[in-house]
């Protein structure tokens, strides 16, 4: 099976990378334990260099995505999965990337793209079988349809893992200041007792000293 992940390009995240890194561990070691085969394609420099550490099969990966992905930066990434499905080396493709919930809030999410599930609620009827003539064949168009589905997701993926970024270095860089107020305002306090003492020390001095004379 293969695993899409979208990580960001840059750090000072939270742990919004290490979050959707676990989650992928999970989903792997999942279907490993079902006796699969598993590969990974990559989008982010810190999804490659985390994997690439692990020494996880990688069969395509990409970086440098910037603040505003663009689908056609992704195709070719998407294109070896959906090639290596088409050649029966994958059964099951998923995409994991960050949701983006609101500023507060982005969690990984894992989606199976590859094949694909209805979403027939229970209790719907049963839809109506029409006999249609397609031009071209309706397999040439069904994939068709499934190619830009999958890219569709996986941009969506990336897009809202972007989203996801900049809320998490928000929250982060918010929380870094504030600890660092913190901190300053502990050792404000500190030098403010030292200097008391020292001048304290002084006076007792210059008093002892009057005293001596």
């Amino acid at each position: 099976m293969g695993i899409i992940v979208v990580s960001t390009d840059r750090g000072l995240a939270g742990g919004l990378n290490s979050n959707i890194f676990k989650n992928v561990l999970l989903l792997a070691r999942e279907w490993q334990g079902k006796g699969a085969t598993v590969s990974l394609c990559v989008l982010g420099n810190k999804g490659l260099a985390f994997f690439r550490r692990l020494g996880m099969p990688i069969l395509g990966g990409t970086g440098g995505l910037g603040d505003r992905p663009h689908i056609k930066d992704l195709i070719g990434t998407v294109k070896v999965m959906l090639d290596a499905y088409r050649e029966g080396k994958l059964d099951r493709v998923f995409l994991v990337n960050a949701q983006f919930v609101n500023t507060m809030t982005q969690k990984p999410v894992a989606l199976q793209l590859l094949p694909a599930q209805t979403v027939a609620q229970e209790g719907d009827p049963l839809p109506e079988h029409w006999d249609y003539i397609y031009e071209p064949d309706a397999a040439a168009i069904l994939e068709g349809l499934l190619t830009r589905y999958v890219e569709s997701q996986v941009y969506q993926g990336a897009v809202e893992t972007v989203a996801s970024e900049m809320a998490a270095r928000m929250v982060a860089m918010k929380s870094a200041s504030d600890n660092a107020g913190n901190i300053i305002g502990e050792l404000q306090l500190v030098y403010n007792k030292a200097r008391q003492a020292a001048i304290t020390k002084e006076l007792a001095e210059i008093v002892g000293g009057a005293a001596a004379v």
